[in-house]
């Protein structure tokens, strides 16, 4: 059946039960998919049903379906003309993994990023008022996205401008983690209180039996907006001039179309609140939401993975073992996280010193100006937050953090290129964005060793400001080995390789491509001194310096965008030093979003490489005659 939905006008005219056989044929789809390439899945199996009603029910694309955190629209893309293209879904030249406005005229907003779809679908209303035109917009929002500010802001601003719009509230109790705080529990007391939900069904149904049944439920109705008054904690949506409806099963089919139906009707702003499960109808990922949010390629029968259990740790293991070891060591560190305590490592701190772990959801800003304030009193706090994700808590690191001095960590993980997320979720940018706040301090660590002791510098460093020790994604070089700490000298460059005419600096894990690329050149008979960068901020003036009157030519290797970065820094520090006589390349992240593509791949495609390292550095040497081959 699924094969013969080109668009959603297909589906429109199924009946219920086509409808259900339909639903089961897109999450068998997707978990095959992700089994055998990996992706997203468990968000996207409890959103099947709410997708095929939203699209019998809007007239898509002409009414306008807004998603939140593009990773729970698997469905969608299978209903909206994309099932021949679903098996190339995260790949290199495939679709993309999230929503993305090129990539079809259904994708009305690219989401990678949670807590977008209300502020967005409510500008799209504003703008059909402005321009005059008829159609409706529905805005989902689910998997703990309403943990984040901008919800708030945007429905404060709904019940103010009153367009006509529908929320959806896909309320299945989690994001990446299990959601915390007071939202989640306030939406757990709507869905838990008997007594408003058996006194609602009982008079519905009475109302329905009687004569002139019809126009009593339509009383009714109004009665139940006094009755949530009375029975509900706080009526907080209709407090702000946004009518509420629900809990409604959100995996009853039937259900969930007359309740859009019905809302579709009405004016102003509208929330319906749907309660789903995540991972729902796979057994397995029902049983583990948490575990099957995402995932590699796995056997479906057994749900192990495909690829043989990597010999080495994790970086982000690595981080986590060592904030634990550092924390037993310092009773005054404090980790902080959002809505990712497994994604970030901080979980194995909080297996331990659970009191001294806060999950914030997600809440970027609030995380690092409350860090801020725990550092105010003391306290060291170290904020995980993926490299993306931080790029929305710039303002509360200038502000709350830098100007005023304070010592806060932030471990930056997934730094650089993460492979098959894409463009929402490369790191690409943390290194200009740091780079340009004054007093902040950027380490960069080449491997594990280093990842633990920068961290351990970072946390115990005295009389510093802000730092921020940034990794990629993947795994440690070598087998967990625990070293004893050890502080960095700071801002200085560690010499990996001593050549000499050409002078290679990299970043971070550009590292080991540098080092591979050595071995290629020396082949054509070049020697290159490799350096790790270790800091990309304070840059060394004297080491750098030495480092610099011994080489004629200089390459910056950095996986991170051009301007801004690591590179930029380098060429103002020659200015500054003078050394109008050294040529310098830089080789970077390009100035562009790069795609979604394995990591090789990509690196590959960029000339990132260790081979399209060498390229660069024999054209380099052959421009100031330097190769050996041509001397």
């Amino acid at each position: 059946m699924l094969e013969n939905i080109h668009s959603p006008a297909d589906l429109r005219g199924m009946s219920i039960d086509q409808l259900k056989q339909l639903a089961s044929e897109i999450r068998e789809t997707i978990v095959k998919q992700v089994a055998n390439k990996g992706g997203h899945l468990a968000s996207s199996l409890g959103t099947v049903e709410l997708t095929i009603a939203l699209h019998k029910v809007y007239n898509t694309p002409k009414d306008k379906i807004v998603w939140d955190t593009g990773h729970q629209a698997y469905p969608h893309k299978l209903v909206t003309g994309r099932y021949k293209e679903f098996h190339t879904l995260k790949q290199f030249g495939g679709l993309s993994g999230f929503l993305k406005r090129e990539e079809s005229e259904y994708d009305t907003f690219g989401a990678g990023h949670a807590s977008t779809s209300l502020s967005a679908a409510l500008g799209m209303a504003a703008a059909r008022t402005q321009l005059g035109l008829d159609f409706d917009v529905v805005a989902v929002i689910g998997d703990g996205a309403m943990t984040g500010g901008m919800v708030y802001e945007a429905l404060n601003n709904a019940g103010e401008i009153e367009e006509k719009i529908t929320f959806i509230l896909n309320d299945n109790k989690m994001s990446i983690a299990k959601n915390l705080g007071g939202i989640s529990k306030y939406l757990n007391r709507i869905i838990s209180n008997p007594t408003y939900n058996k006194l609602k069904d009982e008079v519905w149904d009475l109302t329905g039996r009687l004569p002139r049944g019809k126009d009593l439920q339509k009383l009714a109705s109004k009665v139940d907006e006094g009755l949530k008054k009375i029975f509900l904690p706080g009526g907080f949506f209709e407090d702000l001039g946004i009518r509420y409806f629900g809990p409604v099963d959100g995996h009853n089919l039937e259900e969930v179309i007359e309740i859009l139906e019905a809302v579709k009707k009405r004016p102003g702003p509208n929330l319906i609140h749907l309660v789903t499960t995540k991972g729902y109808g796979w057994d397995k990922s029902e049983a583990d939401a948490i575990k099957w949010h995402a995932s590699n390629p796995f056997d479906i029968e057994s749900g192990k993975p495909k690829a043989a259990p990597a010999k080495t740790p994790g970086l982000t293991q690595v981080f986590g073992d060592a904030l634990l070891e550092i924390a037993k060591q310092d009773p005054r560190v404090v980790a902080i996280t959002g809505a990712m305590p497994e994604g970030c490592g901080v979980n194995i701190m909080a297996k331990e010193l659970p009191a001294r772990v806060y999950d914030v959801g997600i809440a970027e800003q609030y995380a690092v100006t409350f860090a801020a304030g725990m550092a105010c009193e003391g306290m060291k706090p170290v904020v995980a937050i993926y490299s993306t994700f931080l790029q929305r808590a710039i303002d509360q690191i200038v502000h709350d953090v830098a100007i005023q001095e304070l010592h806060v960590v932030f471990a930056i993980d997934r730094a650089g290129l993460v492979g098959l997320d894409g463009p929402t979720h490369h790191g690409a940018m943390d290194l200009s964005y740091l780079t340009m706040i004054p007093g902040m301090v950027i380490m960069a660590p080449s491997d594990e060793k280093e990842l633990r002791n920068m961290l351990f510098t970072a946390i115990k460093a005295d009389n510093i400001g802000p730092v921020a020790v940034r990794y990629p994604r993947g795994s440690a070089y070598a087998p967990d080995e625990k070293l004893p700490f050890q502080m960095v000298p700071m801002g200085m460059p560690h010499i990996v390789q001593e050549g000499e005419d050409l002078l290679i600096l990299a970043v971070g894990n550009m590292v080991l491509q540098a080092k591979k690329a050595a071995e290629l050149l020396a082949k054509d008979g070049i020697r290159p001194t490799v350096v790790d960068a270790r800091f990309v901020k304070p840059l060394d003036q004297k080491a750098y310096s030495d480092l610099f009157s011994r080489h004629r030519a200089v390459l910056t290797i950095e996986d991170n965008v051009i301007h801004g970065g690591y590179g930029q820094s380098i060429s103002l520090l020659l200015t500054d030093l003078g050394r109008f006589d050294v040529t310098l390349k830089h080789i970077s992240l390009p100035d562009e979003f790069v795609t979604h593509g394995e990591i090789p791949v990509l690196h590959k495609i960029l000339g990132m490489d260790a081979e399209g390292i060498q390229k660069k550095a024999v054209e380099l040497m052959a421009q100031l005659n330097l190769n050996p081959k041509s001397r």
